[in-house]
């Protein structure tokens, strides 16, 4: 007599079907699982990019107040009233005018290149001057992010 007839190989009726669903709920756990491996890879990257530009406005305004303290005798002077318009990436053709033009042109340049939206300022209260920089992080969808320091030369 076959094993088969005997029933050795053959599952009882109940039981048809059950590891079939088994799969599929491990197949759905796994997808659900991997959708909320994207989304937390998406926020990290977004998290990321928003440090970057962060220490990029960091050395920005770091290098601006590197320009004032060699140019000391001109530094009130680097003062722009206020917020400057944002610039196009475009490199300055030929450096023009005197040392504190220079130094604003090239650093609004760099604000430009490097920051989307990028823009600065510095104001001078006192003997202390604050550089603050400004950019869009949030593509469009928040207020500009914004990093002021203060210096005294």
């Amino acid at each position: 007599m076959p094993l088969k007839s005997r029933g050795f190989f053959s599952l009882p009726s109940r039981h048809r079907g059950f590891t079939l669903i088994e799969i599929m709920v491990a197949v759905v756990v796994l997808a659900i699982g991997l959708l909320g491996l994207a989304g937390l890879q998406a926020t990290s990257l977004r998290f990321n990019n928003s440090a970057y530009h962060r220490s990029q406005a960091t050395n920005l305004a770091y290098d601006m107040a590197d320009r004032m303290r060699a140019n000391r005798q001109a530094a009130p002077t680097y003062d722009t009233g206020g917020m400057l318009d944002p610039l196009d990436c475009e490199p300055p053709s030929l450096p023009t005018g005197d040392l504190v033009g220079q130094d604003r042109l090239a650093w609004r340049t760099a604000l430009a290149c490097t920051l989307p939206l990028g823009t600065g300022s510095i104001a001078l209260n006192g003997n202390v001057f604050t550089i603050t920089v400004q950019w869009d992080d949030s593509r469009g969808e928040e207020a500009l992010q914004e990093f002021a320091m203060d210096t005294a030369l």
